[in-house]
């Protein structure tokens, strides 16, 4: 299963760019044997200031055809990593070719495009920066592929 990320905003070098690289090579690593990956990133910018709305359509442009669409959004249903785990492997065994996850700017994610996800998916009560986020999400995404290769990564 194929998966994209799809967010607002270009990440530049520095240290959140060098950590999402690190983790994406490993997902795409560990992931490989399992049937997951590789990974794409599409990134947007809303360069006319149209804000959410525009972001959305921007996105939405991003999301492969018949992709399962998960957003990411402080509203979305927290997950405990195993359950993400056990979700991006569901998705996979029920023979779904992709997988979205979209991150949108500094405002969120247009509701109009949520409403439309398959999955909102929180990373806890607090607000992240979408950079961080990034980062975040690829980190949930290697060790989603750790837990179902039974790597020693994600200790309980």
């Amino acid at each position: 299963m194929r998966v994209t990320l799809c967010a607002v905003g270009r990440l530049r070098n520095g240290p959140e760019k060098a950590l999402v690289d690190d983790y994406l090579d490993r997902f795409d690593r560990t992931g490989r044997g399992l049937g997951l990956g590789p990974v794409t990133v599409r990134e947007v910018e809303d360069k006319k200031g149209g804000g959410m709305a525009a972001e959305a359509a921007l996105l939405d442009k991003t999301i492969p055809d018949g992709a399962v669409v998960c957003c990411l959004d402080e509203r979305g249903k927290p997950m405990a990593s195993p359950d993400f785990a056990h979700q991006l492997g569901e998705w996979r065994d029920q023979g779904r070719g992709d997988v979205a996850f979209v991150i949108g700017g500094a405002d969120g994610i247009d509701p109009a495009l949520c409403v439309q996800a398959d999955l909102a998916l929180s990373l806890g009560k607090m607000v992240w920066p979408h950079m961080l986020a990034r980062v975040m999400l690829s980190e949930q995404l290697y060790r989603a592929a750790s837990i179902l290769a039974g790597s020693p990564y994600h200790r309980v």
